[in-house]
């Protein structure tokens, strides 16, 4: 029922506050308090063992030198063993903690994204329907699958490496500062640098990160598009035209891609060169201070070692907030449909009248509507559909024919007047209430991944199969269904492929049928059968009909000649009204159209 204005490209907006951003993204984390407490100490602790690892292992050293240094030439195996056994108790115990934290990480990390699917997945079925008409699918699958693995990603293995980083820091300075107080000091003035270094990266890489998330989204959108239409792709003769778009497409994320990671590529560099810095400045300082016995020269080797291990957390916390960039700028792409507004409902606004001329029928009153609010599509538009009769509305295409089932059915909202059912304005009642009278039968037939019997069923969860089958033989689908390989239980693949397009739309029939509402909305709901098929469907459909008030959108018009009330529409306007034969008298552009179909001429 999509057939309001056309899908147009989403303008990139600008970054929101990134602070505003990232609370809200922790706050997805809350639930999970209890697990982060552990996850924090068991890091800390795994952390820890792995800081004090270097100074065990100097005092290793240290015993060795010494010993062999010494007159005797004796070393002391014996504590030196003992050391090395500390040491592979610790690294052990370092990797217990470790696996454990990162276990109970990820569990955490992929709850907090099936929140955000879930929520996600319940925003989408509360937003409007012109929401969907004004974006293309491509950016919304991104949203909801790429945007979202980013996060669960970040979440998952960015979060442990941040505490790890920061712990490592504080515990490395202590240790160094327990070794020589002037050697910590020349680590530390390379501090300054590695800060600069992540500030002026993390603020380049966070556009550079939203440009290449946006240029995936449409990338994403084309390939949809040609992957549902790939049959009319290749019928007539546009896979070069395609490729030439995919190759743009796929050149400008290229380059959005290149760029990004081009950009956070020079942190890991840029920290080295930092940490080596520090590095030169200690082992030449160091040799001096041991050449004057003013240190150990096992505590030489656990400052060198401290002084390079010093600068990696640096360089993680660099990459950490590049990636963070990364995840915000998908988490504010998810958040922005989060905060889009639901599909308002007036019925709070608009009293429940009765209005007694309406009784038991459908009316229009001075409607009048546009898609974007301003230019009006139709004006004054009136008509009275009286319980139980069929309604047809014909026109050229854009005459407005769909937009006034849209109407109907609320997925719109007019801007002026008064839509009736059974004496009430529907804006007094909830949409679940208006679109729960209404069967439909759409010319794009829909189908999911499922049985046939779960697809009839699927209009109504409590049909037992005898009404299944029942149904499908009202649609005159039983028949084929039953020469399938599996009948009922055949399993339709995606999109119903296997299948032909006439007896996918049988089965859509059925499942009206199955629905038993009080209204059906049939949009040119034979077109896709041939003509025997067509005969049978509209005994079909005359049984269907019955005791029901049904909207027929049709284009060929043999299959409205029955209908209670023709409506003819053009440019938004009822030009003509009545039934067939009414409208045939009165040669006008009903008779038109209908004589152009069947060759008659004056």
């Amino acid at each position: 029922m999509s057939h309001g204005p056309g899908n147009s490209m989403n303008k990139v907006e600008k970054p929101k506050d990134f602070k505003t951003s990232f609370k809200r993204l922790l706050g997805y984390l809350k639930p999970y308090r209890l697990n982060l407490i552990i996850v924090f100490i068991f890091a800390i602790l795994s952390t820890l063992f792995t800081i004090v690892s270097p100074k065990i292992l100097g005092e290793a050293t240290t015993l060795i030198f010494k010993g062999v240094m010494s007159p005797e030439r004796h070393v002391d195996y014996e504590a030196v063993g003992t050391i090395v056994i500390w040491l592979i108790a610790l690294y052990l115990l370092s990797s217990i903690f470790s696996f454990v934290q990162q276990y109970i990480m990820s569990s955490v990390a992929q709850n907090t994204v099936y929140d955000m699917r879930k929520q996600l997945k319940e925003k989408m079925d509360r937003l409007p329907l012109n929401y969907y008409d004004q974006r293309n699918n491509g950016d919304l699958l991104s949203r909801a699958v790429n945007d979202m693995d980013n996060i669960a990603n970040t979440l998952q293995q960015s979060l442990t490496t941040a505490i790890t980083s920061i712990v490592t820091i504080i515990g490395i300075t202590i240790m160094m500062f327990t070794i020589n107080f002037n050697l910590t000091l020349i680590v530390l003035l390379t501090v300054p640098l590695s800060l600069i270094v992540v500030i002026f990266v993390a603020k380049k890489s966070q556009s550079a990160f939203k440009s290449q998330q946006k240029e995936l989204g449409l990338l994403n959108n084309h390939i949809e598009e040609m992957y549902s239409g790939h049959q009319l792709v290749k019928a007539f003769q546009r896979e070069d035209e395609s490729l030439t778009v995919f190759n743009e497409g796929n050149e400008k994320y290229f380059k959005a891609a290149r760029r990004a990671q081009f950009i956070s590529g020079l942190i890991m560099p840029l920290m080295r060169f930092v940490g080596n810095l520090g590095y030169v400045g200690v082992a030449l300082v160091g040799g001096f201070y041991a050449l004057n016995g003013r240190i150990n020269v096992g505590d030489i080797q656990a400052f060198i070692q401290y002084s390079r291990q010093f600068n990696q957390p640096f360089a993680d916390v660099g990459n950490i907030a590049n990636i963070i960039q990364s995840t915000i700028a998908s988490a504010e792409r998810v958040f922005e449909m989060l905060d889009e507004p639901d599909e308002i409902d007036t019925r709070a606004t608009v009293p429940a009248v009765y209005t007694p001329k309406y009784a038991d029928a459908v009316a229009f009153e001075n409607v009048a509507f546009g898609y974007n609010g301003k230019e009006l599509l139709m004006e004054n538009l009136d008509f009275t559909v009286n319980k139980g009769q069929t309604v047809a509305i014909v026109g050229p295409t854009g005459a407005g024919k769909t937009t006034i089932i849209n109407l109907l059915m609320r997925f719109y909202d007019v801007n002026k007047g008064h839509i009736f059912i059974d004496g009430y304005d529907i804006q007094s009642q909830t949409r679940e209430e208006i679109r729960a009278k209404f069967g439909m039968v759409l010319q794009d037939t829909w189908l999911f991944k499922g049985t046939i019997r779960e697809n009839i069923r699927y209009s109504n969860n409590d049909a037992d199969d005898e009404t299944i089958v029942e149904a499908a033989k009202a649609a005159y689908a039983d028949d084929f269904i039953r020469k399938l390989p599996e009948g009922y239980d055949t399993v339709l693949d995606e999109d119903g492929n296997n299948i032909s397009q006439g007896q996918k739309q049988l089965l859509t029939i059925a499942r009206a049928i199955i629905a038993n509402r009080d209204m059906l909305v049939l949009d040119e709901a034979t077109s896709s059968v041939d003509t025997r098929t067509e005969v049978n469907l509209q005994k079909a459909m005359d049984n269907l009909r019955s005791g029901r008030t049904s909207f027929v959108i049709a284009h060929r018009l043999s299959t409205i000649r029955d209908a209670d009330l023709i409506l003819v529409m053009k440019e938004g306007d009822v030009i003509e009204r009545g039934n067939h034969q009414e409208l045939i008298e009165q040669k006008g552009f009903y008779a038109d159209l209908y004589n152009s179909q069947f060759g008659v001429t004056e």
